[in-house]
């Protein structure tokens, strides 16, 4: 029986593709470079925003990334004013959290966006004080796909890793969860397809909130 849910943040329990994307075009624009689409930034964000940026700045042409530095600057101060742009729950995401409250799962959130914002973006779509515990990047601890996240989410909550369900939508979460010796779930329904998830052999694959119900329920 699972008595811990961890989930991915961007892509997984929000769809903040328009922040994202909005962020790295404000960027790029300062900095002299034309705008990346929606399709692009799905691929290049899942791994903290330096590598977010770093990819960018590849794509349109800073092979050296020379101005790197300079677009983290930005980066920074534009997501800060934009983080919350247009970002919203995936559908029947509310419903399966409601569940798995109800019956006394607890759920966390472990994501490589910086800590600050996962929490600003978790309180605007689900509410202050939604879940168990809210992991952003931070300071001596790895960023994903190492699983020292996802395991001191495990020792904070009090279960065992045999107990979690670890759900994300790209490779990066298929092997940090897979690493930590979580059963793991990939969903088709963030940034990245299918095929990508499938090439990990998570547990399960899923295509809708509702049918991580089934899992909990052990249909």
């Amino acid at each position: 029986m699972y008595k811990c849910c961890i989930f991915d943040l961007d892509g997984t329990l929000i769809n903040s593709i328009y922040a994202l994307n909005r962020t790295i075009n404000l960027t790029l624009g300062r900095i002299g470079y034309g705008p990346v689409d929606e399709a692009h930034t799905k691929v290049f964000v899942g791994d903290g925003y330096e590598k977010f940026v770093e990819r960018a700045l590849v794509y349109s042409g800073d092979l050296e990334l020379l101005k790197f530095e300079r677009a983290l600057a930005v980066y920074r101060e534009v997501f800060s004013e934009n983080c919350l742009y247009r970002i919203e729950a995936y559908d029947g995401m509310k419903e399966l959290l409601e569940y798995a409250k109800g019956r006394g799962i607890k759920i966390a959130v472990l994501t490589n966006k910086a800590h600050a914002q996962a929490v600003k973006n978790i309180d605007m779509v689900y509410g202050p004080g939604y879940f168990d515990l809210i992991i952003g990047e931070r300071e001596g601890l790895k960023r994903k796909p190492d699983p020292a996240g996802a395991l001191y989410v495990a020792e904070t909550l009090g279960v065992e890793r045999k107990e979690c369900l670890y759900l994300g939508d790209t490779n990066t979460d298929m092997r940090t969860g897979i690493a930590a010796g979580m059963d793991t779930v990939g969903v088709t329904w963030g940034f990245r397809d299918r095929a990508e998830l499938e090439a990990f052999k998570p547990k399960y694959l899923v295509d809708h909130p509702s049918q991580v119900t089934g899992i909990l329920e052990g249909i």
